[in-house]
């Protein structure tokens, strides 16, 4: 682990929730959060969190048929799940690239399948299982976020 990464596990989807409303008010304008983990780790838990923080909802579900899911408005946050797709040349063909680099903030769920498509300057976290409701998050800051994100977000996550 670097001063670039940061591990934080949550006991439970609220929690995960909660520190997806912590990490959304950290982002900037035009951030790409780039989510990777196998089905059920919680990346839509954390979305949910991050969609509470741009549009005071408290429903956010994955955009598996829409693939694009809006919340909020400037800047908006844009869910994009690419689980359906094949790869970056298909993600390029439907022209979700241009999402990548907007003012608007965008999550991406399976990011892998974009990995190409996916800027330099991001936030990548891994989500996995740790045990019954627990799970794991590795944030990797691709020179996104500023001095400080670690224990703001540690802090939001009682630990």
């Amino acid at each position: 682990m670097t001063e670039l990464d940061c591990v934080i596990e949550t006991a439970s989807p609220e929690a995960t929730r909660r520190l997806g409303v912590a990490l959304a008010a950290m982002l900037p304008r035009g951030a790409v959060v780039a989510l990777r983990g196998e089905i059920a780790t919680g990346k839509t838990c954390l979305v949910s969190g991050m969609a509470a923080h741009f549009a005071e909802t408290d429903y956010v579900h994955s955009p598996t048929f829409t693939l694009v899911n809006q919340y909020g408005q400037e800047p908006a946050l844009l869910h994009v799940d690419l689980y359906r797709l094949d790869g970056p040349d298909e993600v390029a063909e439907l022209g979700y690239a241009e999402l990548f680099d907007s003012d608007d903030v965008c999550v991406v769920e399976w990011a892998e399948r974009a990995e190409t498509l996916l800027p330099d300057v991001r936030l990548d976290i891994h989500l996995e299982h740790a045990g019954r409701d627990l799970r794991r998050l590795t944030f990797h800051n691709r020179h996104l976020l500023g001095n400080g994100w670690q224990e703001r977000l540690e802090r939001a996550a009682g630990q």
